[in-house]
């Protein structure tokens, strides 16, 4: 599905996104130094799209492959070279509600011309 992605994400999104509580992104920042999002004039996180990769990336070593916090350090310095971009990002709850709506609008439009 093609569409527009966000450049920055809150962490609410990013939580929603990897399947975590907020206070949990903030005490990952703590334990793994490459997690650093920026933040925005108001002190906000922004997260990009290679902080989110790392946080789901985080998430798939601790909470589906089994690692602790130090494990899971360990098993990401090793996957230094790791091409990231292979880390599928989820649609947040907005994002599929606009690309369902849009495919919603695109699909009655080619019934309307398909109708006598």
């Amino acid at each position: 599905m093609s569409g527009t992605r966000k450049i920055y994400y809150s962490i609410t999104e990013v939580a929603e996104m990897a399947g975590v509580k907020p206070h949990v992104l903030r005490y990952w920042e703590t334990e793994f130094a490459a997690l650093r999002p920026r933040k925005n004039r108001a002190g906000n996180r922004t997260y990009r799209e290679k902080d989110v990769r790392l946080v789901l990336l985080i998430r798939q070593l601790l909470y589906e492959e089994g690692f602790t916090i130090k494990g899971a350090r360990r098993k990401l310095q090793d996957r230094r070279g790791v091409d990231m971009e292979q880390i599928e990002i989820p649609f947040t709850r907005a994002e599929r509600h606009h690309q369902i709506v849009s495919l919603r609008e695109e699909l009655e439009s080619i019934l309307a011309e398909l109708s006598p």
